[in-house]
C-alpha cells in the first residue's frame, strides 16, 4: 500500500502487553517505513511518550499495569500529548469500550484482531490529519464526531441483534411448545382449541421474523453464506404447505402445489423460509375462498419458484420496493392491498441474491406472482 512522503518515516508507538500483536504492528508499519518503538504497557507507554515523542500512539485498552485509557489521559496532559493522534486497539467490541475511548480522549477505534491493511489506512490518515490547517481539522472533527455517532449506532444494532436472537428465542421456544402439548390434549374444547392454535401460529411466525431481522442484519455486513446442499424439492413445498395450513384455514384461502423439477443446490433454511415467507404473504393478502399456488418449475439451467394469489396485485412502480426493509405498499381504501411488514420479502431478496439468483413480481392479473429463480446447481 503506498502512502504520501511526508507521511513516511513517522515514529509509531505501539503498546500492546500481548507479544504477537506487538510484532505484527511493528512488522506491518515498518515495512511501510515507520520507525517504530514498542511498549508493553501504560506505564513504560507514557515513558516511551516523552522519550521517543512519536507521531502518533497505537494503544491497547487492556493491560494489567495501566489501562489505555489511563496512559491516553496521562499522555494528553504531557506537553505535545494533545497533538499526537491515538488510536485505541481493542478486543472488546462493546458500546462502553468505545464510549470509553472517545472520553479518554482517543482518536480512532480499531477492533482486534486488526487486519494490516486497515491498520496502515488508519495510521496514514492519522499521520496526514497532523499536517493539516486549522480550518480542515474542524471539517474532520466534524465528520469524527458522525463516524462517531455511527460507530455507536453499529454497536448498539449488534447489541440488539444478540439481545433479539438469544433472549427472545427461548421464551418464544416455550410458547410454541406449551401451545403443542396443549394442543395434543384431546378434552380441549374446540374453543380453547382454536386458542392454542392461534398461540402456536403467531409463536411460529414471530420466530421466523426474528430470524429475518438476523439475517437481514447478517446480509449488511457482507456475513450471510449459504450452506448449500441437494434438496428435494416435493418435499420442500409439501413440508411448507402443511406448515402454513392452518393459516390458510383461517383466511380462508386453498393452497395447491405444482412441483416439476426434483431437486435444487441451496441453504436449506434460507429457501425453506423464503418459499413460507412468500407463501405465508400470499395468504395474508389472498381474498377469502381463493386459491394460492405454489408452481416449481426447471428453465434451462436454473429451478423457477412461483408463488401466486388472487389478491389485489401490486402496482409496477411498487414491484421493487416490496423487497427493501421497512419500506410498506400504501393500503389506501383497499383493505386488502399490501402493506407488509418490513422485513419478510427483503429478507428473501437477501437469501436469494446469496444464492446467485434473483426475485421478482409479475401481475397475476387479479394478484401478485412472486417469482424466484435460482441455479439448479453450483
Amino acid at each position: 500500500m503506498q502512502i504520501s512522503a511526508e507521511a513516511k518515516s513517522a515514529a509509531i508507538l505501539v503498546v500492546d502487553d500481548n507479544e504477537a500483536n506487538r510484532l505484527l504492528a511493528r512488522s506491518t508499519l515498518e515495512d511501510e517505513g515507520h520507525r517504530v518503538v514498542l511498549a508493553t504497557g501504560g506505564t513504560e507507554a507514557v515513558a516511551a511518550f516523552e522519550r521517543e515523542q512519536p507521531d502518533c500512539i497505537l494503544l491497547d485498552v487492556c493491560m494489567p499495569d495501566m489501562d489505555g485509557f489511563a496512559a491516553c489521559a496521562h499522555i494528553r496532559a504531557l506537553p505535545r500529548g494533545k497533538e499526537v493522534p491515538i488510536l485505541f486497539l481493542t478486543a472488546l467490541r462493546d458500546i462502553e469500550t468505545f464510549d470509553g475511548a472517545l472520553l479518554a480522549g482517543g482518536d480512532d477505534f480499531l477492533t482486534k484482531p486488526v487486519r494490516p491493511a486497515e491498520l496502515v489506512v488508519r495510521v496514514s490518515a492519522a499521520l496526514k490529519l497532523r499536517r493539516m490547517s486549522a480550518e480542515l481539522r474542524e471539517h474532520y472533527a466534524l465528520l469524527k464526531d458522525q463516524r462517531d455517532v455511527l460507530v455507536r449506532l453499529q454497536l448498539q444494532k449488534e447489541r440488539l441483534m444478540a439481545f433479539v436472537v438469544h433472549d427472545l428465542k427461548n421464551p418464544l421456544n416455550s410458547m410454541a411448545l406449551h401451545a403443542q402439548m396443549l394442543l395434543r390434549d384431546g378434552s380441549l374444547s374446540a374453543g380453547v382449541r382454536k386458542s392454542a392454535t392461534s398461540i402456536y401460529t403467531a409463536a411460529r411466525e414471530l420466530d421466523r421474523m426474528i430470524l429475518n431481522l438476523l439475517d437481514v442484519s447478517k446480509a449488511e455486513e457482507g456475513k450471510l453464506h449459504p450452506r448449500c446442499s441437494e434438496l428435494d424439492l416435493h418435499a420442500l413445498v409439501a413440508n411448507i404447505l402443511t406448515e402454513l395450513a392452518v393459516d390458510a384455514e383461517r383466511r380462508p384461502v386453498t393452497l395447491r402445489s405444482s412441483v416439476l423439477a426434483d431437486r435444487v443446490h441451496a441453504d436449506q433454511d434460507l429457501l425453506h423460509r423464503t418459499l413460507a415467507n412468500l407463501v405465508e404473504n400470499a395468504i395474508r393478502y389472498a381474498p377469502p375462498a381463493t386459491m394460492i399456488m405454489v408452481t416449481v418449475v426447471q428453465v434451462a439451467t436454473a429451478i423457477e419458484l412461483r408463488v401466486a394469489d388472487e389478491g389485489s396485485g401490486i402496482s409496477e412502480e411498487m414491484r421493487e420496493k416490496v423487497f427493501d426493509p421497512f419500506v410498506q405498499v400504501e393500503a389506501g381504501e383497499n383493505p386488502l392491498a399490501r402493506g407488509g411488514r418490513g422485513l419478510g420479502l427483503a429478507f428473501c431478496k437477501l437469501a436469494v441474491e446469496a444464492h446467485g439468483g434473483r426475485i421478482w413480481v409479475e401481475d397475476a392479473a387479479p394478484g401478485a406472482i412472486f417469482c424466484v429463480r435460482l441455479p439448479a446447481h453450483v
